[in-house]
């Protein structure tokens, strides 16, 4: 695997963009010391969008819910 120092990385930062695009991935390296690996994102593996209100009617949430567990809490603070 090909590494290139931080300021060649910084320098030629789009062509090496492309090639790791590509497959190619490669080491960005800060004073010979490897820092980082940037390697391709796998266009197969693409989230799940999001099914927002897929449970409505199916649940209901409390008036007091926002107040749920209050004394619990005050409790645990003061240590009885």
């Amino acid at each position: 695997m090909k590494t290139v120092n931080l300021h060649e990385a910084k320098t030629h930062l789009s062509r090496l963009v492309d090639q790791a695009a590509s497959g190619e991935a490669f080491v960005i390296a800060k004073a010979g010391r490897p820092m980082v690996k940037v390697v391709p994102l796998d266009a197969r593996k693409t989230e799940q969008p999001r099914r927002i209100g897929f449970l409505a009617g199916q649940i209901s949430v409390p008036d007091d819910f926002d107040r749920m567990g209050d004394d619990e809490i005050v409790r645990s603070f003061e240590g009885s």
